[in-house]
């Protein structure tokens, strides 16, 4: 049995988001952003809905203007427990949508790395609705579920001044389904070791890559789809969902290149591409 079953639906995300959930759930919100649902909770991570960044660099030699309209507009998200994000960069802690949420959600729960405490002082959402998350420290979620923030490499690390990590991932213990989101990162020495110790049944990892013309305009990269096939290969995780492309246009790859690595692996992994329209629900792995 593979370990991811995928649902494709024809109507809107919001429409689909009407009928409550049986078990978990995963619905791709585009870039590196998913909503989450339990019969009980509901969560997303990374939620990119606005083109704030076409706007802020308009006059910038690489164009942030959306490749694809969000899948579901902020109005018509539905009530959210909380709202995760991984670091600072606008394309996974947006302004706008975190804003709006925070006027028009009130008891949505804000959790973000405590390294970037500092740098969203001008976020307009009550500092009292945060949770700083840390590398290594677990959070609990309402009805049992558990969240193990761990440390993340966006072509390195960076750190506050009380030593906390700016780029983090999250673990999300979710009954007997485990799953790895694992906001921008690059493969580090400690990662394979730590994934097989909390044995997620999916891992969710940014294939986007690194390029040299970028990194020197300080837009740091990511895994290839190699690196991160490869670590989960190594780290012995039995599926992937590949995320972070199809947003901008000089920073992405081509989703057919997804498409064919899957077949070449499909007898070690099940790797997916992150697409919209699609419900991803989960069979968790024999942990014996």
């Amino acid at each position: 049995m593979s370990p991811v079953k995928l649902t494709r639906f024809d109507r809107s995300l919001a429409a689909e988001l009407q009928n409550p959930a049986k078990e978990v759930e995963l619905y791709w919100l585009g870039q590196s952003g998913f909503l989450f649902r339990t019969p009980e909770v509901v969560w997303v991570i990374d939620p990119y809905l606005s083109n704030s960044l076409a706007a802020k660099y308009r006059d910038h030699q690489f164009s942030h203007e959306r490749m694809e309209p969000p899948p579901i507009a902020i109005r018509d998200l539905p009530q959210l427990d909380y709202l995760f994000c991984t670091h600072i960069h606008g394309d996974h802690l947006d302004v706008p949508t975190l804003e709006s949420i925070g006027e028009n959600q009130p008891k949505t729960r804000f959790i973000l790395p405590g390294g970037i405490a500092e740098d969203i002082t001008h976020l307009r959402v009550n500092r009292g609705r945060f949770i700083w998350a840390e590398a290594g420290k677990s959070i609990s979620l309402k009805h049992k579920i558990n969240v193990v923030p761990i440390k993340a490499a966006h072509e390195g690390f960076e750190y506050d001044k009380q030593g906390r990590h700016r780029f983090l991932g999250y673990v999300f213990r979710c009954g007997t389904t485990t799953l790895y989101h694992s906001g921008d990162c690059v493969p580090y020495e400690g990662l394979r070791k730590k994934l097989q110790d909390l044995q997620p049944d999916v891992a969710m990892l940014p294939v986007n890559g690194r390029k040299k013309e970028l990194t020197e305009k300080n837009i740091v990269g990511n895994f290839s789809l190699t690196e991160a096939i490869d670590l989960c290969l190594q780290a012995r995780v039995p599926a992937m969902i590949a995320k972070h492309f199809g947003l901008f246009a000089f920073n992405t790859i081509k989703p057919e290149l997804i498409d064919r690595a899957a077949i070449n692996v499909a007898k070690e992994l099940q790797l997916l591409k992150a697409e919209a329209g699609t419900r991803y629900t989960f069979s968790p792995r024999n942990r014996a």
